[in-house]
């Protein structure tokens, strides 16, 4: 079995994160989301064919060609023209029925094997906001009648979820380019639902969609609370405490002092503590330090990051290779505990969250005791003055 991975795209709802890292590449619970959907991959394709564009050096040096016995080939698609001009791309590689998935959704193994059970098929998930979504509208059998992208009046609560299976015929479906002037290919699944019966199977275990940036939040969250049991690899010193499941990789002391509240996953040659307090649905990557006095909850700290003393981070994304100074705090929450905003290209968006702390790219430095306001982000490389009050987004 064969699958196509959409990768070649610049994601700028995700920046500053994506401006100079690969959305791919960026990791929920300690792995990075190309991992994680090979991962389910395992055991159904035996070959991978993953469409890149930007910044494609990255992919192929972490892969290479091959992962955890699954042979991988790289399709470039020179000229962002669409998903459906990128799946055009792998033509000369496909020899029959494949799995095309996107890139940065994440998806299990046991709905991927629903999928496959048909000849073509769809993934979708029941929501409850289909005007931000495509979404299928189906016959008695669910069997997609229609596809429709954000419908302003309610026609179905099924959103599409980037996952199709597919065959060589789909190619013979001439494309015209949409509104957006890119050639989609939904409109090629919606053409062959009506020569063919395309079945609409709904998520039994998940769908995680990272559109924006603290959507890694909410992956991360998904991921960790199905961890089943704790593994810890490193030290743990004796006046230490772990409740809950907890990964501690090879490497990494959790010193005298440290609360933890699972579930929570330290990577590789991580120095924590003493005295921190590590709350639920936390992830600190490889060769971190969090230093003395420190809260973190519900963030994700990427590699090579340090966290100095007396510092809280809540409900925050920290990029690879920063530096928080001692007292760094992430405010995360409105004085009118209404749902954060944020500007992403010019427009105020609604995060959907009441707590959402900082979201920083990599190579970021915070003075002593800065402040950061709630929501506020980080371009690569920026930096604080000690004592300063962040109040509008560092670039």
């Amino acid at each position: 079995m064969q699958a196509i991975i959409l990768a070649a795209g610049k994601s700028t709802r995700t920046e500053p994160l994506t401006i100079n890292i690969h959305k791919v590449m960026l990791k929920v619970a300690n792995k990075t989301l190309i991992e994680h959907n090979l991962d389910q991959l395992q055991g159904i394709a035996d070959e991978v064919i993953i469409v890149v564009g930007f910044l494609k050096e990255q992919i192929i040096d972490f892969l290479g060609n091959e992962y955890k016995g699954i042979k991988i080939k790289y399709v470039e698609q020179k000229k962002q023209l669409g998903t459906g001009d990128a799946v055009k791309c792998c033509e000369p590689l496909i020899k029959d029925k494949f799995i095309l998935m996107n890139g940065d959704d994440l998806y299990h193994k046991k709905d991927i094997k629903e999928c496959l059970k048909y000849d073509f098929s769809v993934l979708a998930k029941k929501v409850k906001n289909p005007e931000r979504f495509g979404v299928y509208v189906v016959d008695e059998e669910n069997y997609v009648k229609d596809l429709i992208e954000k419908p302003q009046d309610f026609v179905s609560d099924l959103a599409s979820c980037g996952l199709y299976i597919l065959d060589k015929s789909i190619f013979d479906i001439k494309l015209e380019k949409s509104s957006r002037g890119e050639y989609e290919i939904t409109d090629a699944v919606l053409e062959n639902s009506k020569k063919n019966k395309v079945k609409v199977i709904e998520v039994k275990e998940y769908w995680l969609s990272i559109g924006y940036a603290w959507h890694l939040l909410d992956a991360n969250k998904v991921l960790l609370e199905r961890l089943d049991k704790s593994d810890i690899e490193g030290e743990v010193e004796p006046n230490a405490t772990i409740k809950g499941n907890v990964i501690v990789g090879e490497g990494t002391i959790i010193k005298n002092g440290v609360y933890i509240e699972g579930p929570a996953v330290f990577g590789q040659n991580c120095n924590i503590g003493p005295n921190c307090y590590i709350r639920a649905a936390t992830t600190v990557g490889d060769n971190c330090k969090v230093g003395n006095g420190v809260e973190v909850k519900n963030s994700i700290i990427m590699d090579n990051t340090n966290v100095g003393h007396l510092s809280y981070v809540g409900d925050s994304v920290i990029g690879p290779k920063s530096n928080l100074g001692a007292g760094t705090n992430t405010a995360n929450l409105r004085h009118d505990d209404s749902n954060m905003k944020t500007p992403i290209k010019g427009v105020m968006i609604d995060t959907g969250r009441r707590k959402l702390g900082t979201i920083m790219a990599n190579g970021v430095h915070t003075g002593i005791n800065t402040t950061i306001y709630p929501g506020r982000k980080f371009w690569p490389s920026t930096s604080t003055l000690p004592g300063e009050i962040v109040k509008k987004d560092v670039k």
